[in-house]
Parts: structure tokens; C-alpha cells; sequence
């Protein structure tokens, strides 16, 4: 009995303010949306660093007279060069590439800008040594220790020019999470107000119910669990929003060369539940705060 009356009291107060109910509920939606895309970008990230990284290299540059005296590497100062790179503990690999090779493989680069091809000749580009580590995120140490030694023209890092790939990811990922919390403090007004509005309504049969011996806790019951269910169901919109986006927009961008796919399941699990868990968390709390703070009875 007491079940029922509860329930009947939560579909009331939310078919009561119908208008404020679906605009906490689509608000909800919106910022738990919006926090999902910043947990799938963190995802996404973390798989793309995870990838990169594994090929990235670090291009030890040699100077000209071993660029164009030394097509093999087997002269001594490129060899001295070589062996003391294949040394190194922190070095998986090193190949050397000299001009002719790496003309070609820029050839291959740019073959879509034939203007910049007819400018530039294998002499204009240097041989070099692509070094593999054991640890990409170490290359720093090699730069430095191989910066400015003799046959050494400069020293490059594929890594830097990941970072700033990251550095713009980062930041589409930041905006979304500053989106959902701007969206997510709408939504907590939302529905403080709805539940002080719902309250007021319904101030003199929960004054009777009082009266004739009824709990607070029972009486503030329905308030909190109607905010709680406007949270679970703005939540499921997310959600679906969310699985919209990703099969009619996210599975025709991310085909996997550059950046990864989003998996089903990556969605479904964590996201879907850590927004189904966020929005029962914060409706919950801030129904108990509104009720303490604004409803005596």
C-alpha cells in the first residue's frame, strides 16, 4: 500500500509540472551526453597514443659530405655513428636511409604535389638514421645526447609533432567536459526548482499526512524520487543519443587509419553505466539538499 501511494505520488508531481520536468529531463540529457563524448574521447585518445607511440622514431639528420659521400653507412664516421646508437640500452633498432631512399619515400609523400616535386631533387634531402625506442616517450634523452655531434646535422622527433595532434584532441576533450558541466549546473537549478515548485503544490495534503503521523522521510520520499527518475530518463536519452551519434556520425569518421573506431561495447560499458550512475548521484543529492534546505514540513 505504502509502495503504491509513493509511486502514484511520483507520477503525479511529474505529470504536475509536465514542462519543467521535460525541460530538467532533456537538460540532464544533454550534459550527461556531453560528458560521455569527453569519456569517449579520453578512450579514444589513450588508444591513439597507444598506437603512435609504438611507431614513433626518433631521425638522427647526418651532415652533407657523409650524405653524399657515404651511400652505404660504411664509412667511418656514419659506422661510429650507427654502432653507437645500436649501443644504446634505451635503442630497439636503428636503419639508416640514405638520399636516394629518402628522396623516394618522399615522392611517395607528396606525390599529389607534383610542383614541389619538380623543386626538389634527392640532393636536397639528407641521409639519415631512423632510430626505434624502447621507450618512445625517452626520446628527449637521445636528442639531446646526439645533438650537435660531429656528423650529425640535427635531430628530429616524430613526437613533437604527436603532441600537438594530442594537444588539439585535449582540447576538444576539455570543451566537452566544460560543456556538461555548464550543462549539468542548468540541470541541478533545474531540478531544485522542479522540486520546490512540486512541494509548494502539494504543501497541504503532505501538512494532513504530517498531522495524522506520517515521517518526513516519508512524505520527502516522492519528491526525491521524482528527481531521480527525471535523471534516469534524461540519462537513457544521452545514452541513446550517444549510440545515434556513433552509428550515423562516428563510424563513418573514425575508419580506424588515423584515428580508432569507437566500439559498441566501449560505449555500452564503462560510459552507459557511469552516466546512468552520475545522473541517479546527483539527482539524489540534490533532491535531499533541495528538500532540507527549502521544504520544512
Amino acid at each position: 500500500m505504502r509502495a503504491s501511494f509513493v509511486f502514484s505520488e511520483v507520477v503525479t508531481g511529474l505529470r504536475r509540472n509536465v514542462t519543467m520536468t521535460i525541460a530538467m529531463i532533456l537538460t540532464t540529457a544533454v550534459s550527461l551526453a556531453m560528458l560521455g563524448f569527453g569519456l569517449l574521447a579520453v578512450g579514444t585518445i589513450d588508444k591513439m597514443k597507444a598506437n603512435f607511440l609504438a611507431d614513433v622514431e626518433v631521425s638522427v639528420y647526418l651532415v652533407n659530405d657523409i650524405s653524399a659521400g657515404d651511400p652505404n653507412c660504411s664509412q667511418s664516421a656514419c659506422q661510429s655513428l650507427r654502432q653507437e646508437l645500436q649501443g644504446n640500452e634505451g635503442v630497439e633498432s636503428v636503419v639508416f636511409e640514405n638520399r636516394e631512399q629518402s628522396y623516394e619515400r618522399f615522392k611517395k609523400m607528396f606525390e599529389s604535389q607534383p610542383e614541389l616535386l619538380a623543386l626538389t631533387g634527392p640532393e636536397a634531402l639528407p641521409a639519415s638514421l631512423h632510430v626505434k625506442l624502447k621507450n618512445p616517450e625517452r626520446s628527449q634523452a637521445i636528442i639531446q645526447e646526439y645533438t650537435g655531434k660531429p656528423g650529425v646535422s640535427k635531430v628530429d622527433d616524430q613526437q613533437k609533432a604527436l603532441d600537438r595532434v594530442f594537444n588539439a584532441l585535449n582540447g576538444v576533450r576539455n570543451l566537452a567536459f566544460g560543456a556538461a558541466l555548464i550543462m549539468a549546473i542548468a540541470a541541478l537549478l533545474l531540478i531544485a526548482n522542479t522540486i520546490q515548485v512540486s512541494a509548494f503544490t502539494r504543501r497541504t495534503e503532505v501538512g494532513i499526512m504530517r498531522l495524522v503521523g506520517a515521517t518526513r522521510w516519508y512524505t520527502q520520499l516522492p519528491f526525491l524520487l521524482e528527481a531521480v527518475v527525471a535523471g534516469l530518463v534524461g540519462a537513457i536519452i544521452g545514452i541513446v543519443f550517444l549510440i545515434l551519434t556513433k552509428v550515423l556520425l562516428l563510424d563513418l569518421v573514425l575508419t580506424g587509419d588515423v584515428f580508432p573506431a569507437v566500439g559498441m561495447l566501449e560505449l555500452l560499458f564503462p560510459v552507459a553505466p557511469i552516466l546512468l550512475a552520475v545522473s541517479i548521484v546527483i539527482s539524489a543529492i540534490t533532491g535531499y539538499v533541495t528538500l532540507r534546505l527549502y521544504v520544512r514540513h
